[in-house]
């Protein structure tokens, strides 16, 4: 099996050389369609879902000839799991994807088998945060990894109104100024043959080397990356290490190895669980000043994960290999007229924080609805400049967030004297951990407020909740000044009805109980919503003539003692930010 190089950013799909039309066989064959998105992944793919959740039909290609055939993106935070929710997907990811105690942890060792030099709770399983979680949020943290996402969400699209080309290449597009759609030319590989889609809007889903942001020329914000790593895909069957050792990210560090087995291309390494507990992918990172020139053989890594696993009744059957940029980059605007981009192809990162995916698909949640009712006549093209005002910034926050967590990880890294170059100061630096000396106190406290940090990472329910937009599709002007936040942003969700700011999660029921309900289940599915509380309701009557008036969906519900729903625990007249129960706030989607 060869190395994979030249990949998709964190995506790991191979990249071929720009397509060039003129080298294409040619075909008067067209299309005629609404929607083109180009682009499978968690991006295209969600986008494909949440268009299709409205009715609407299109068509979405991908070069490659089916979904994600490594894991690649995994972790799956509630606020991207809320938006799957709002069309029912979140049950289907529940089923097969991975929770509680196998995402219990985060950890340092040795090897998989050997020493433990420190671990912290991961992912709202902190004793301490998990209230947090629970009232954040109708949604878990679940790991679902990409070639089990991707599916999902196709199979959701293609049931409903979607059709899917696989081996199909974008080639190039031209916008038609006058009448604002566009024609794409894209190539089929199976057929060899080229052929034009003309489409109101053209999505560029299509990764960290978007041809299609490219040919747009979007600005990029370019900050300088971390390297490469190198993702080995694999079978080994490590169950019988695990029940000490639950988690889902197990980093590997040997400093006291020789530098015959601490080679400069297997430098540091991260056994990341895919299946509990037999499938695995091992990342290795390279050391300063590694020859990439060198291309180790995959005897050479299969040796690596041998001794990254440190136990030798392990088999280990390689999978695949490839590798990956560490990237800080976000486009500085989304979109030109009707093309608009989304997920990896405006904002590159590695994967720490674990907001990748879930990046990808909140833009895609944004976006749809707004596509929606461009098309249904409910909005004019105006509404399409709040999707670049209210997602850029979080892509660019994300990007900064997530390497800025890598820089962290290296602080670890460098206490346990990993970055030593001889091999007698690495082993030095781990044994003056345990020394009863001011030194070995000071390395202790240094390794302390590491750990600490990498703890803030691991539970940032801030940076994953705590989006605030600011565009011209929110309404503030009478709304005072925002809500400041009291604690850690980047740590701690701070729900608010303050507009602009993610619907809060509050449970709900009726007088007579029956299922809770979510707030986030009354919101959402395309249409706006009213809340309001005792006394409202001649909102709900003026929402009812608003809607049957200009044609847009308004649910309109009160919420208080024996209205719509009751508030159960009294944590909505904790959090809604109006003073008197008559009052009411508009929501769209899980938006404000």
């Amino acid at each position: 099996m060869s190395e994979t190089n030249g990949v998709n950013g964190l995506n790991g799909h191979t990249i071929s050389p720009p397509v060039s039309a003129a080298s294409k066989p040619s075909s008067t064959s067209d299309l005629e369609i609404d929607l083109l998105i180009v682009g499978t992944g968690p991006a295209g793919g969600a986008l494909a879902a949440f268009l299709a959740s409205y009715g609407l039909k299109g068509l979405i290609v991908s070069r490659d000839s089916g979904n994600a055939d490594s894991p690649r993106a995994h972790i799956t935070n509630m606020a991207a799991l809320d938006c799957l929710r709002d069309i029912g997907v979140d049950t289907d990811c529940y089923a097969i994807g991975t929770t509680g105690d196998s995402m219990r942890h985060t950890r340092w060792s040795n090897t998989m088998a050997g020493e433990e030099y420190a671990r912290i709770y991961s992912w709202g399983n902190d004793p301490k945060r998990k209230g947090d979680y629970e009232l954040a949020s109708p949604s878990e943290p679940l790991d679902l990894p990409q070639t089990l996402l991707e599916p999902l969400l196709m199979r959701y699209a293609t049931l409903n109104g979607f059709k899917c080309r696989w081996n199909t290449e974008f080639v190039s597009f031209v916008q038609d100024t006058k009448g604002g759609g566009i024609t794409t030319t894209l190539f089929d590989n199976v057929t060899g043959q080229s052929y034009r889609v003309h489409s109101k809007y053209l999505f560029g889903c299509d990764g960290a080397r978007s041809r299609i942001v490219k040919q747009l020329d979007l600005p990029l914000i370019v900050r300088p990356g971390q390297g490469l790593a190198v993702n080995i895909l694999m079978e080994a069957d490590m169950s019988h290490l695990m029940d000490n050792r639950k988690g889902n990210l197990h980093w590997i560090l040997q400093p006291d190895q020789p530098d015959t087995k601490h080679p400069s291309f297997g430098w540091i390494g991260c056994m990341r669980m895919v299946k509990p507990w037999h499938e695995w992918l091992c990342i290795v990172f390279p050391g300063p000043g590694a020859d990439l020139t060198v291309k180790p053989s995959e005897d050479d890594y299969l040796k690596m994960a041998h001794q990254f696993i440190g136990d030798d009744s392990v088999k280990v059957k390689v999978l695949g290999i490839s590798t990956w940029q560490i990237n800080e980059i976000a486009a500085a605007r989304y979109s030109e007229g009707n093309i608009l981009c989304l997920g990896d192809a405006v904002h590159r990162h590695p994967p720490n924080h674990g907001l990748g995916s879930n990046t990808c698909i909140q833009d895609a949640h944004n976006l749809a609805w707004k596509i929606s009712y461009l098309l249904k006549g409910i909005a004019g093209e105006g509404l399409l400049e709040s999707y670049n005002a209210e997602r850029q910034p979080v892509g660019l926050d994300v990007i900064t967030q997530a390497n800025r967590s890598l820089r962290n990880h290296r602080k670890i890294w460098e206490i346990l004297g990993v970055t030593e170059a001889e091999v007698a100061v690495r082993k030095a630096a781990v044994a003056e951990l345990s020394a009863d000396t001011p030194e070995g106190l000071a390395r202790r406290e240094r390794l302390q407020a590491a750990l600490k940090a990498m703890d803030r990472e691991e539970h940032g329910l801030g940076i994953e909740m705590n989006q605030r937009y600011n565009s011209s599709a929110i309404y503030k002007s009478d709304q005072g000044a925002p809500p400041t936040f009291t604690t850690d942003e980047f740590e701690h969700y701070h729900p608010t009805t303050y507009p602009g700011a993610r619907l809060p999660h509050v449970w709900l029921n009726h007088a007579t109980p029956a299922t809770h309900i979510s707030t986030i289940d009354l919101a959402g599915k395309g249409n706006f919503c009213l809340l309001t509380g005792i006394g409202g309701h001649g909102w709900k009557l003026a929402a009812k003539e608003l809607s049957t008036k200009l044609g847009v969906p308004i649910a309109a519900y009160s919420i208080g003692f024996r209205q719509d729903y009751e508030d159960v625990y009294r944590d909505w007249a904790q959090i809604r930010v109006w003073e008197y129960s008559g009052a009411a706030r508009l929501f769209c989607g899980l938006e404000m």
